[in-house]
């Protein structure tokens, strides 16, 4: 059986619970932080001296009843609750399946991860990453969830990093070209009245040899933007086969994502940090 808090005031997370399970020793409460059965706006926290503010939601599993991890080869989990999972997709994973590939996906995945006997998981995915690239990938576990986050998709915050050839000039700015989709499934810049608005703002991290470390975030979400936008900027991501060159692997990886949760209303931060196959491109 779970406890569920929320915090009045700022305190320490080993007082607050403490204070807010009358019986419960406090060498439970540090056992329960030490396996995992403490969460802090979904997410695990192990530490007894978390800082805790005003209006967030703290709940306590019981050894026997703490959800088991969302556990993979192929991914690593960021942020697990009742409405939202966040994993670290890697490269060469698809999101959701296509007409060629319906069992190793992020979705198949996640779902085989989170059900338990006699009680399948349903998951919706709230946006997708192409299978090249890698970093934060949401997926809804409620309907409601799927459709409050995706009705304010325009209001998140989507963070890439993205590693492309040479030295953009200007260091920073913004790119606004309206994009359009291919039969083929090739995105173009399409000034004409199939082209659909696109923004992207970018900023230069890091200047390495004949490349760049770029930080781009996505006003628009249309497909392929962040790598047709760079290459007609002049500077191709790196490992972009379909608008660019070939390498190891696609420079591009979907750093931070942060949004408002559908429930509890508190900003939730999500961060993959670069893989070793992305560091090792420069």
């Amino acid at each position: 059986m779970s406890e569920r808090l929320v915090v009045a005031q700022p305190a320490r997370l080993l007082d607050c619970l403490a204070a807010g399970l009358a019986g419960w020793s406090k060498n439970t409460l540090r056992q329960r932080l030490a396996l995992g059965c403490v969460r802090v706006n979904g997410a695990v926290v192990k530490r007894g001296d978390h800082a805790l503010a005003p209006g967030d939601e703290v709940t306590v599993a019981a050894r026997d009843a703490a959800e088991r991890p969302v556990e993979s080869a192929r991914f690593g989990t960021l942020f697990v609750d009742e409405e939202l999972v966040a994993i670290d997709k890697p490269e060469g994973l698809l999101s959701v399946a296509s007409e060629r590939e319906h069992a190793q996906t992020a979705l198949a995945l996640v779902r085989a991860a989170l059900t338990r006997p006699g009680k399948r998981v349903e998951l919706w995915p709230v946006h997708r990453l192409a299978r090249e690239t890698s970093g934060v990938l949401l997926l809804a576990r409620t309907r409601a969830a799927c459709d409050a986050v995706q009705a304010a998709w325009g209001d998140v915050q989507k963070t890439y990093l993205a590693l492309v050839i040479g030295a953009p000039q200007p260091a920073e700015g913004v790119i606004e070209l309206p994009l359009a989709e291919r039969r083929d499934l090739d995105v173009r810049v399409e000034h004409g009245p199939e082209g659909k608005p696109a923004r992207t703002r970018y900023r230069t991290r890091e200047v390495r040899g004949g490349s760049s470390l770029l930080e781009v975030e996505l006003d628009t979400g249309r497909r392929h933007q962040i790598r047709v936008h760079l290459a007609a900027l002049g500077h191709p991501v790196v490992g972009d086969e379909r608008y660019g060159t070939r390498a190891a692997r696609l420079g591009l990886h979907a750093w931070r994502l942060a949004l408002t949760h559908p429930r509890t209303g508190a900003r939730l931060e999500l961060e993959a940090p670069p893989p070793r196959s992305f560091r090792a491109l420069t």
